[in-house]
């Protein structure tokens, strides 16, 4: 990956809130960088923050296998995706799926708040950086 990151940000509905505020506070990081999202999540904050995001449809509507499409391309470099793991999605099997393909090619991946200041803030998200993706071994 280069050292200007493709990045996604996604988020859950009750967390569309802590995602925007999250963004507010790392908007000039966020703004050096390549930005995509899911439908709403993309919409929101491309209005509210005046951010340039390619956006995909919205997650339960395949914009979470389009992301999973876009990271097996090698054209997403880190994941930003406030996760609700407490509240039932119809869309759970879509979110393990881009879950697993994250780990798969091996991409930079923050599920809170927390994780999202630790990866944005890395040295790292400034430089190249060679991802080693999973050696899959069929059997």
């Amino acid at each position: 990956m280069k050292s200007k990151k493709n990045i996604v940000l996604i988020a859950h509905d009750d967390l569309k809130d802590e995602m925007i505020d999250w963004a507010k506070k790392n908007l000039k990081s966020l703004k050096s960088h390549n930005l995509f999202g899911t439908g709403t999540t993309g919409k929101i904050l491309a209005n509210e923050l005046k951010l340039k995001i390619k956006r995909f449809k919205t997650g339960p509507l395949g914009g979470d296998q389009q992301t999973g499409a876009k990271i097996a391309e090698g054209k997403i470099d880190c994941m930003i995706f406030f996760w609700d793991p407490l509240s039932p999605h119809p869309h759970d099997v879509d979110v393990k799926a881009l879950l697993r393909l994250a780990v798969v090619y091996d991409i930079a991946v923050a599920t809170n708040r927390a994780s999202a200041d630790f990866l944005l803030s890395s040295p790292l998200m400034k430089k190249a950086y060679k991802q080693v993706p999973m050696k899959l071994i069929s059997k």
